[in-house]
């Protein structure tokens, strides 16, 4: 029996029930089969794609163009899974006309269910258009990669009573501008709770503990395709990335000694039409 779309209304009731919310980033069609067939809650087609599908140094250079394309890829996939589409960097900043156009290009052109933005109290204002235009807007505080260079790099945020409190006032605003969910990343655990417990909304974690409303990960993470960098928020559920390298090795050694492909991996001829050859 298929599972019924995943809905906002139904993300709230979790929250108010204290049933944990599933997140995992997606960036294709097969991937986004997969999580939906798992059952995970909401699938993310984040910006994150800039670093572990094309290979950039930061999520500063995907375009617009880039992110519809892979929200697309990710829609053809996904029946059940509430799609969130990552707003890339100045798709959003430059005015609130802006925002909404680009927004809409999520829901209308890519076939998402919501957009998520980062930024704090700056950007609830910017939350409010997007969402007065009937889009759902999932915020994001704490490190946020798009301006890590203002944040000095990729550092906890929080840490002090001074940031804290400018935290908790973010998720206020964000929360009254008309959020749905917001992510909270590479904050204190103890702030995440507090602020969780607080907010009527629902709230993600990714390394902002365990008593956020759900959490998420990469999948590229969280299955271990991507090596470059692993940060410590992360859990490794299995490592891919030898087991691939592993499998292709043996292909490639088949090929070079003439065992692939077998008569098992080939077609015959009608041994009476080749003959006639």
């Amino acid at each position: 029996m298929s599972r019924k779309k995943v809905t906002i209304a139904e993300l709230l009731e979790k929250k108010q029930n204290q049933q944990k919310i599933t997140m995992v980033t997606a960036y294709d069609y097969p991937t986004a089969r997969i999580l939906d067939q798992v059952g995970i809650d909401t699938i993310l087609v984040g910006d994150s794609l800039a670093n572990v599908v094309l290979g950039y140094e930061s999520t500063v250079p995907v375009t617009m163009d880039e992110m519809l394309y892979h929200c697309r890829a990710v829609a053809r996939g996904v029946n059940s899974g509430f799609i969130i589409g990552d707003m890339p960097f100045l798709s959003y900043q430059v005015s609130h006309e802006k925002a909404v156009e680009n927004a809409g290009r999520f829901i209308k052109e890519a076939g998402c269910d919501a957009v998520k933005l980062e930024g704090g109290s700056d950007m609830a204002s910017t939350v409010r258009a997007i969402v007065r235009a009937g889009i759902p807007v999932c915020a994001h505080i704490g490190l946020t990669p798009q301006t890590a260079t203002m944040l000095s790099g990729y550092k906890v945020q929080g840490k002090n009573a001074e940031s804290a409190r400018k935290l908790i006032q973010s998720a206020k605003d964000l929360d009254e501008a008309g959020a749905f969910m917001i992510v909270f990343e590479c904050i204190p655990d103890f702030l995440a709770s507090r602020i969780t417990g607080d907010l009527k909304i629902p709230t993600i974690g990714i390394g902002a503990g365990k008593d956020c409303d759900g959490q998420v990960l990469v999948y590229h993470d969280l299955v271990g395709l991507f090596d470059r960098f692993t940060p410590k928020f992360v859990k490794q559920y299995i490592n891919l990335t030898p087991m691939i390298k592993e499998a292709i090795a043996k292909y490639k050694a088949d090929v070079e000694a003439g065992k692939f492909p077998g008569p098992e991996h080939s077609f015959s001829m009608d041994k009476q039409e080749a003959d006639k050859l």
